[in-house]
């Protein structure tokens, strides 16, 4: 006969579990404490910051490569979207450092991603863009007009 798990508080309300395991853990009362949860969540935090810094990088990179390939079509919806996402970016970078070495480590994957996805939204099927990502980090994050290498 199989039996049923139990559910616990972590399984039926998040909210009220977090706020218990918070309320726990300052007043020391580790033998108390969700543990196994609580370590699986502070790792999630850290996928989030890095999928967060990952998705802005996309949409930047994706923006800046729309204006080089139609030009004649760039907006001001583009250029917002080019500076909310440096400004992002910049923000969870001064909060967690280490994320700097985590988008220098992906950012050819991140422009590939964006490649792809702006010839996919300009219905362009091929453009003269780098094979490789052609901006360092620091580039991407404190210039707004960047200067594409020679065709």
């Amino acid at each position: 006969m199989a039996t049923t798990p139990t559910k616990t508080l972590y399984d039926t309300d998040f909210a009220e579990w977090t706020a218990r395991m918070a309320e726990l853990l300052r007043a020391g009362r580790m033998g108390e404490v969700d543990l196994e949860h609580v370590a699986e969540e502070i790792e999630d935090l850290g996928k989030r910051d890095r999928w967060a810094v990952y998705s802005q990088m996309l949409r930047l990179l994706l923006h800046q490569m729309k204006r080089r390939i139609q030009p004649e079509r760039e907006s001001a919806s583009w250029r917002r979207s080019i500076i909310d996402s440096q400004e992002r970016i910049a923000h969870r970078l001064k909060d967690s450092p280490s994320l700097v070495g985590y988008l220098e480590q992906e950012l050819n994957d991140i422009y590939i991603r964006a490649a792809r996805g702006a010839l996919f939204e300009t219905g362009v099927r091929s453009a003269s863009l780098p094979e490789q990502c052609p901006f360092t980090l620091d580039r991407l994050l404190g210039e707004f007009d960047l200067e594409w290498p020679a065709e």
